[in-house]
C-alpha cells in the first residue's frame, strides 16, 4: 500500500505546486517516470505477493530511475538518444505490464 500511496501523494502534489523542470532536465523526465512507475508497480505486485520489503523497494526505486537515466544521457552523448530512450521505454513498458498482469491475476483471480 506504501506504494500507491506515494504515488497518489506525487501525483496530488504536482497538481497543486505546478513545479517547472529545468531545460535540461526535460528530456530525462519521462524516463525518469516510466522508471518510477516499474519500481511502483513492481512494489505492488510484491505487496499483493506478501514479499513487499521496503529497503528492497526503495533501492529499487532510486536504481531504476538513475540506470534509466543514465543509459539516456550516455545515448545522448552518443548520438543516439531517442533510440536508448525507445529501448528503455519498451523494456520498462514490458514490466509495468507483466507486473499490472500478474497484479489483474492475484485481484481477480484470473
Amino acid at each position: 500500500m506504501i506504494p500507491v500511496i506515494g504515488l497518489v501523494v506525487g501525483v496530488l502534489v504536482g497538481l497543486f505546486t505546478h513545479p517547472s523542470v529545468p531545460l535540461w532536465l526535460q528530456p530525462y523526465l519521462p524516463i525518469a517516470i516510466v522508471a518510477a512507475l516499474d519500481a511502483v508497480f513492481g512494489g505492488v505486485r510484491a505487496l499483493l505477493e506478501r514479499s513487499f520489503d521496503d529497503k528492497v523497494f526503495v533501492i529499487s526505486f532510486g536504481t531504476n530511475v538513475v540506470i534509466a537515466g543514465l543509459i539516456v544521457y550516455l545515448g545522448d552523448q552518443l548520438g543516439v538518444g531517442s533510440q536508448l530512450s525507445t529501448g528503455v521505454v519498451v523494456v520498462l513498458g514490458i514490466r509495468i505490464f507483466t507486473n499490472a498482469a500478474a497484479i489483474r491475476r492475484f485481484i481477480f483471480r484470473a
